[in-house]
């Protein structure tokens, strides 16, 4: 069946499963229900079409101009999104998959978007919503989250090598996060899951971590100063050479932990527990250690 494909067109239920409509102006055009899946949109207008319950899955949108709300239910997976000019509301969408590398999504509201294994290297999501989105297996490397509000997301298994997380809100699950040398620099991690993440090399300088999970962390040569770890989780976190000077660290659970060459100097280990945790080498010069559970011990192969 032929389709007229044109501005304000009607093609609602349309099969256009992996059709050419590469440069077509279909702005205003009635897409809803259609299948569009495969198809190739490259620099379409698709600005005020109505895309409700569209099925854009594995479609190349590339450098097209797509208006989208979440309102409208359209299936965005495995779609490539590169240099499209997206504009709307994609809460709740569904872009498992999607190609959004270096897209400019600042500020955009993503609130429980489905994320998942997306490409986003490089991305702009700087002061984006991003509450409740799954971006679990998700590329994020040197992507800028600073300032995003990632409350209550799932980044398991996300790749966030060298992204710029400044300021970012992420009471989220980042077990088995891949961080290394990210910046988290006065980040909200309170109460975050960051079981086996990877967090070397990355900077924590400031950040909230106040009953955080990390066990079986990976902080390696991290940067921790100034940071509030009070009552966190850190058993059997491996943090060899890392610096914790002035960080807050009472009541923490330090059980198992690597600390060799670690520089806890000026830290604040109060009531921590520091049962079976290695301290050779690690510098406790003016660190309080009042009510610390440690062994003379353990504190005869570390600087004081």
């Amino acid at each position: 069946m032929g389709y007229k494909i044109e501005a304000g067109a009607n093609l609602s239920g349309a099969n256009l499963r992996g059709a050419d409509l590469s440069g077509a102006n279909l702005s205003g055009a009635n897409l809803s229900g259609a299948n569009l899946s495969g198809a190739n949109l490259f620099d379409a207008n698709l600005f005020n079409a109505n895309l409700t319950g569209a099925n854009l899955s594995k479609a190349s949108l590339v450098g097209a101009n797509l208006f989208v709300y979440r309102r409208d239910g359209a299936n965005l997976s495995g779609a490539d999104l590169r240099d499209t000019n997206l504009s709307g509301d994609l809460g709740g969408m569904n872009l498992q998959g999607a190609n959004l590398t270096s897209m400019n999504l600042s500020g955009m509201n993503l609130f429980g978007a489905n994320l998942s294994g997306a490409f986003l290297f490089g991305a702009k999501l700087s002061k984006a919503f991003l509450i409740d989105a799954d971006l679990s297996g998700a590329n994020l490397e040197i992507a800028d989250l600073s300032g995003a509000n990632l409350s209550g997301a799932n980044l398991s298994g996300a790749l966030l090598t060298k992204a710029n997380l400044v300021g970012a809100i992420l009471r989220a699950n980042l077990s088995g996060t891949n961080l290394q040398d990210a910046d988290l620099t006065g980040a909200d991690l309170n109460r975050a899951n960051l079981t086996s993440a990877n967090l070397t090399g990355a900077n924590l300088s400031g950040a909230n971590l106040s009953g955080a999970n990390l066990s079986g962390a990976d902080l390696t040569k991290t940067y921790v100063g100034k940071a509030d770890l009070q009552f966190a989780n850190l058993t059997s976190a491996n943090l060899t050479s890392a610096n914790l000077t002035s960080a807050s660290l009472q009541n923490a659970n330090l059980t198992g932990a690597n600390l060799t060459g670690a520089n806890l100097s000026k830290a604040w280990l109060g009531k921590a527990d520091l049962t079976g945790a290695n301290l050779k080498g690690a510098n406790l010069k003016g660190a309080n250690l009042f009510g610390t559970r440690v062994t003379s011990q353990q504190l005869k192969v570390a600087i004081r």
